[in-house]
């Protein structure tokens, strides 16, 4: 008789023979469903280790988004209709095709892509000479404008850059801190609110070139310098117009001449230059930083420079710059000519002629002195006047020593206006000041 131990474990070892019976079973059913699904895989394998090894092909012609596609060509800009010309429009054209300008006949003039051609008011003496001086001196980054005061046509325009080409194509439409160039906003401003006179004499503290403004205050007992504000202009004594900015002027009134100017706004309607900027000062130390021409978010291109300038000369009235004097079609007929167009009055003939008083004193005086007289202080070009303004600033974009000269000759007829700007490295090749001389010399030669 068999205990119940002995009949547990048969019970056992039955249950566990059929479950491994039963597995078996299962396992051989498993394995017999797969073998639909590996005839499956073997056809599928080779067909996508197939397309695989012709993808390089087959990208070629067939992906967008392949390394070694042809990208599509871009579409070309619309051409810009020759029927009604207004100034903005013709100026644009004039851009656009002046790259490919070339001297002929004692003029410069480019074709036009649907046919015809711009004639520039381009001096090739001036112009051949500034491009010279910018390429011997290999500037970093060079720009020069000139215009014409009574009729804003433009004389010259130039752009160099000897360590990054292709820089230069937009340069002088692009905007740069003006330095101490806005001085003569702020000087504007003054004269027009018939707070001072070019001979007020003006006291301040600190070093002529500080910027500081906490060191320029006036304190009463105590031995202020003074100076006329004449003789500050040319010197461009950073203290005085800092504080006649901020203590005489007043903020609402040197934003105001700032507009009148052409601050903050196109330049003119359609004009491709970049709108120049004068940021609303927060502060009365911001203010002052302004006025001296110290704040660096206050920017101008060099065309808008040479236009202020020109502005000054023409009695307070600027006039549209032009860059084309004619276009003419594919058939060779004339579709615009160049027609003298007053653009803003900025300021009264009353107010210009005080200023040009007070811009005479930067080339007879001033920081200018030493490029327009020789070692023996004769003075070159001394038989024609001239009223200038510098500025010198550091910038970033491009990084360097910004140096500005403005000018404006003869002060008595005004045939030239001017803005050099030059961008230095850590080595100084040439300043504004001298690039500005040189092509007063060869206009007047």
């Amino acid at each position: 008789m068999q205990d119940f131990k002995h009949i547990d474990k048969q019970k056992r070892r039955r249950r566990f023979g059929r479950a491994k019976a039963e597995e078996g079973r299962n396992a051989f059913k498993q394995i017999e469903e797969t073998k639909p699904r590996k005839r499956r895989l073997k056809l599928v394998l080779p067909v996508i280790a197939l397309l695989l090894a012709a993808y390089p092909i087959i990208s070629l012609f067939g992906s967008p988004r392949a390394k070694h596609s042809i990208p599509a060509a871009k579409a070309a800009p619309a051409a810009v209709s020759l029927v009604n010309l207004d100034n903005g429009a013709a100026f644009r054209l004039a851009t656009e095709a002046y790259p490919r300008a070339q001297a002929q006949g004692g003029s410069y003039s480019a074709p036009l892509p649907q046919g015809g051609k711009v004639v520039y008011a381009i001096n090739e003496e001036l112009q051949r000479k500034v491009e010279k001086v910018l390429a011997d001196y290999r500037v970093p980054y060079g720009m020069f404008v000139a215009i014409e005061p009574k009729t804003g046509r433009i004389l010259a325009t130039v752009s160099h850059s000897s360590v990054q080409p292709g820089w230069e194509q937009k340069a002088n439409y692009n905007l740069y801190p003006m330095a101490s160039l806005f001085k003569i906003v702020t000087a504007t401003a003054a004269l027009e609110e018939k707070k001072v006179s070019p001979d007020t004499p003006f006291a301040f503290n600190g070093r002529l070139t500080s910027e500081n403004p906490k060191y320029w205050r006036v304190r009463p007992g105590r031995g202020n310098q003074q100076m006329p504000l004449s003789v500050a202009m040319g010197k461009s004594v950073n203290p005085v117009y800092g504080r006649l900015a901020g203590e005489v002027v007043g903020r609402d009134p040197l934003l105001l001449y700032a507009q009148r100017y052409g601050f903050n706004q196109s330049l003119f309607p359609g004009s491709p230059i970049a709108a120049s900027t004068a940021p609303l000062p927060g502060t009365i130390d911001e203010l002052m930083l302004m006025g001296a021409g110290l704040n660096r978010e206050v920017k101008a291109s060099p065309f808008h420079a040479a236009a202020i300038m020109a502005a000054v000369a023409n009695g307070g009235v600027m006039m549209t710059p032009s860059l084309a004097q004619e276009i003419h079609d594919a058939k060779g007929n004339v579709v615009y000519t160049q027609k003298p167009q007053p653009l803003r009055t900025v300021m009264t003939p009353q107010t210009a002629s005080a200023l040009a008083h007070m811009l005479a004193s930067t080339v007879q005086t001033g920081t200018s002195r030493r490029a327009f007289h020789d070692r023996r202080g004769r003075r070159m070009l001394a038989s024609v006047s001239i009223a200038a303004k510098t500025g010198s600033i550091d910038g970033t974009d491009p990084a360097g020593h910004y140096s500005w000269f403005a000018a404006y000759a003869p002060m008595e007829d005004p045939q030239i206006a001017l803005a050099a700007l030059v961008i230095n490295e850590n080595k100084w090749r040439i300043k504004a000041t001298s690039v500005g001389e040189q092509a007063l010399e060869a206009f007047f030669r």
